[in-house]
């Protein structure tokens, strides 16, 4: 037998033979896939039909046609003019603004004060590492649920009644109804100063490019961040003398039991803020420290050894490089505030979660509550999601 002979009976012997579909693993495989597509079909179509069934059975009708229907009940506090005459769909965006008042606000917040945190954490002051520790330690461990509760006690019980209010300085009162301020009257130099201010950023974000540029070019930095503070404060000032400097403001009175006029910050508003604030920046201070951590101390060393000041070191050197770090994490933290924020309904703060349960209460449409309670936090954190992922992309630190 020769050589060609032997490879012919090889590849003969290699081929893969007929066997039986259960043995195969690419086959078994399909048919895995096909009856779990049917099992879930079938459980989906008995919870819809039983569901149907047992809607039919108790008269409650189905779809959203609820929502074109007068509301009939008032919110607390509202980013819009909101009545109880208007219908459950603007009640319903009243509740989804007032989440993202508080989500966003509280956003910025954290991660300004976990960034506070996560670096005094790592600082040389023995007694300010310490307590940066213990700050952390502490709000980690106690659920946030029991931290509304307490700081909504601390604004709703220690402060005095409206009559009774305090007044610390003119225009501004301190009561168990919130924290009530004066605030300009409404005027056309108010809308020209904000995009006067919003100028000012488009600007420096140019000169900021701009100087980055120049700065690899020639190696000579740009004061981009002091110019554009400098543009954000005068040219909304030049906008205000353009419009006869108005100086009208709406000073709020006690009429009755209870203030009129100017901006009510609640105690609601003002205990889930807070709450959500120091409970979050505790973990975003940990990714912080993480993150400042994970640069090596070499570049650290090198960047004091050309005469950069502690300041630069930080900008320059480790906040970019500790990003790649931070950002992921950060964006987890980012949204399990928005979702913690469905916490508001505990202590009375109208969030859409809020909203929605007094609309199911009267409508009677539970499903259809719960489906666009769902859809509505998986609308925020997708956003969240996008947003942050893009920002850690434009970060990602570029391989030369």
């Amino acid at each position: 037998m020769n050589s060609k002979d032997i490879n012919s009976i090889a590849d003969t012997d290699l081929r893969p033979s007929t066997v039986p579909f259960w043995r195969d693993p690419d086959k078994r495989a399909i048919v895995f896939q096909v009856v779990a597509l049917l099992l879930v079909a079938f459980v989906s179509y008995y919870l819809f039909s039983n569901t149907q069934a047992n809607l039919e059975r108790q008269s409650i009708a189905t779809g959203f046609g609820f929502m074109e229907k007068e509301a009939g009940f008032e919110i607390g506090e509202s980013v819009v003019e909101y009545s109880a005459a208007d219908t459950y769909a603007d009640a319903l965006l009243v509740g989804a603004l007032n989440t993202i008042k508080v989500s966003f606000i509280g956003i910025i917040l954290t991660t300004i004060l976990g960034t506070i945190i996560g670096i005094s954490r790592l600082s040389s002051n023995w007694l300010l590492s310490k307590l940066a520790a213990g700050y952390i330690e502490l709000m980690q461990n106690i659920p946030i649920l029991l931290q509304l509760f307490f700081w909504y006690a601390i604004f709703y019980e220690s402060f005095p009644s409206p009559r009774q209010a305090l007044n610390p300085f003119g225009g501004v009162f301190l009561c168990n109804r919130g924290l009530i301020f004066g605030v300009p009257e409404a005027h056309a130099a108010h809308a020209a100063m904000g995009w006067a201010f919003v100028i000012a950023l488009a600007v420096g974000w140019g000169l900021n490019r701009w100087g980055r540029q120049r700065q690899a070019r020639t190696g000579q930095m740009f004061p981009a961040v002091r110019v554009t503070l400098a543009l954000a404060v005068v040219l909304p000032l030049l906008a205000w003398f353009a419009y006869g400097a108005p100086t009208a403001m709406d000073i709020p009175e006690l009429r009755g039991f209870n203030f009129k006029g100017g901006v009510t910050v609640s105690p609601e508003f003002s205990a889930l803020l807070l709450g959500l604030v120091l409970y979050t920046a505790a973990f975003v201070a940990e990714i912080v420290r993480a993150g400042i951590q994970s640069v090596g101390r070499g570049q650290v060393e090198a960047a004091m050894a050309v005469g950069l000041r502690p300041g630069q070191v930080l900008h320059l050197v480790i906040l970019p490089q500790a990003l790649r770090v931070i950002i992921p994490p950060l964006t987890s933290q980012m949204l399990n505030l928005t979702k913690n924020s469905s916490l508001a309904i505990a202590i009375g703060y109208a969030d859409f979660v809020a909203v929605t349960n007094t609309t199911i209460n009267q409508t009677g449409q539970a499903i259809e509550g719960v489906a666009l309670i769902m859809l509505v936090y998986l609308f925020f954190s997708l956003s969240t999601s996008v947003f942050m992922n893009w920002y850690n992309k434009k970060m990602a630190l570029v391989e030369r």
